[in-house]
């Protein structure tokens, strides 16, 4: 019936957004914690904040920023998680970014910089050589114009007048 066909759909979909969860898959990927140099964590994603709850989980307390979009914070102990918007790129994306990149360029060479990337990142760092409006401008006619996000394809093409 189809009530038994949706829970099944539903346990499926569970299962799967169980076995991705940073808190499961990112603290068996890291390397042991360097003894030596501060570790400063960078990152930009829709899941950037739960993984670096995950580093945190791994590690403990570490030094770092990155940036998720709205609503999608999570407790650290010491990196901080700014909130930036997402599709379309905001302020608070260009400013968290500047401030990650000046993080970036304090290390050292007996450093370690660990970077947190998931989707969404291309929209959450914002560090455009052109105006911020018209990032967002073009971001948002790509968007409109049923541009994918997946392959770098577009449907149909983009013509910015």
């Amino acid at each position: 019936d189809s009530h038994a066909a949706l829970a099944l759909l539903r346990a499926m979909f569970d299962a799967a957004v169980d076995a991705a969860d940073p808190m499961r898959v990112v603290p068996p990927a890291l390397p042991a914690r360097p003894a030596g140099g501060r570790v400063v964590v960078l990152g930009a994603g829709k899941a950037a904040a739960r993984m670096a709850e995950a580093v945190e989980a791994a590690w403990g307390p570490c030094a770092g920023l990155v940036i998720t979009r709205h609503g999608h914070v999570r407790p650290t102990r010491g990196i901080e998680v700014a909130e930036a918007a997402h599709p379309v790129p905001d302020a608070a994306g260009q400013a968290a970014s500047a401030r990650m990149l000046a993080m970036a360029r304090d290390l050292g060479p007996g450093d370690l910089a660990l970077v947190l990337i998931s989707g969404g990142a291309s929209a959450l760092l914002v560090a455009p050589t052109v105006p911020l409006a018209i990032k967002q401008a073009v971001n948002a006619a790509l968007l409109a114009s049923g541009a994918s996000i997946g392959n770098g394809a577009c449907r149909p093409p983009v013509v910015l007048a």
